[in-house]
C-alpha cells in the first residue's frame, strides 16, 4: 500500500484559539534507566525528539499560544486504575509496582515527572490522565473551551497510543488537530509511520501532520 502523503493544513492559525498539547514526555518513558527501557524498548528514539519539542514549546510560548501538558499517572491507591489496565504485563512491571524510578505510573513518583528540559511553566496546566486519551476522566475539554480553543497542535509520546488516542478524542469533540510529526515518536518506527498515515488519510480523517519547520513558517 502506498504511503499516504501529508496534506497542506488549510486553516490560518489564530493565537487565541490555538493550544499546544505536549503528551506524556515523562522520565519513565523517555529517559534511560526508566520503565520504558526496562521493558526492552529503545528510549533513545523518544529522547531524540526532546530538542524539537523544546523548540516547539519556545515557539508557542513566544507567540502567546496556550500550552498544556499531560502525564499518564494514577493515584497511589490505584483506585483510578481499572483491572483491565492494572493486570497487563508481568506482575513485577505492572502499574504500581516498584520500578527503576519509583512506583510505575503513580503520580508523584520521580519517573512520572516530565523531563527537565520540557518542564512546564507555572502558568501551564498539567493534566494527569488515568487513561491513554487526555480527555477521558480529566477536565481538559472544559479547560480548552474556557480558553476559546478550537485548534490543537500535538506533540509527545507515544505516537500510536496516547497521542493518537487524544487526537481522536479531540476530533470527536470538534477540534481541528495538527500533529507535529518530528515532535512525536514511538518505540516502534512502523507504528509511528502507520499512525501518521491513518491520521491524515482520506482528507485528514483525524487531522493533519506537518514538520515543525512547516508549522513555524505558516504562522
Amino acid at each position: 500500500m502506498p504511503e499516504v502523503a501529508a496534506q497542506p493544513y488549510p486553516y490560518r492559525f489564530e493565537r487565541r484559539s490555538t493550544a499546544l498539547i505536549v503528551i506524556d514526555m515523562q522520565r519513565d518513558f523517555v529517559e534511560p534507566g526508566g520503565f520504558g527501557e526496562a521493558l526492552g524498548n529503545d528510549v533513545a528514539r523518544l529522547g531524540a525528539i526532546v530538542p524539537t519539542v523544546r523548540a516547539l514549546l519556545d515557539w508557542a510560548r513566544g507567540h502567546g499560544i496556550s500550552v498544556l501538558h499531560t502525564r499518564e499517572g494514577h493515584r497511589p491507591d490505584l483506585a483510578d486504575c481499572p483491572p483491565a489496565k492494572l493486570n497487563r504485563g508481568e506482575p513485577s512491571m505492572r502499574i504500581g509496582a516498584k520500578g527503576p524510578m519509583g512506583r510505575i505510573l503513580v503520580d508523584g513518583e520521580p519517573g512520572n515527572d516530565i523531563v527537565a528540559e520540557l518542564a512546564p511553566l507555572d502558568v501551564e496546566p498539567v493534566i494527569v490522565k488515568p487513561g491513554k486519551g487526555a480527555f477521558w476522566a480529566t477536565p481538559l475539554d472544559e479547560m480548552l473551551r474556557w480558553r476559546g480553543v478550537t485548534h490543537l497542535i500535538f506533540a509527545g509520546v507515544t505516537t500510536e497510543v496516547c497521542v493518537q488516542t487524544t487526537m481522536r478524542e479531540a476530533n470527536d469533540r470538534g477540534y481541528d488537530c495538527l500533529l507535529v510529526d518530528d515532535a512525536t515518536e514511538s518505540y516502534f518506527p512502523a507504528f509511528k509511520q502507520a499512525t501518521l498515515e491513518m491520521v491524515r488519510a482520506q482528507g485528514a480523517i483525524v487531522g493533519w501532520t506537518a514538520p515543525f519547520a512547516a508549522l513555524r513558517a505558516a504562522l
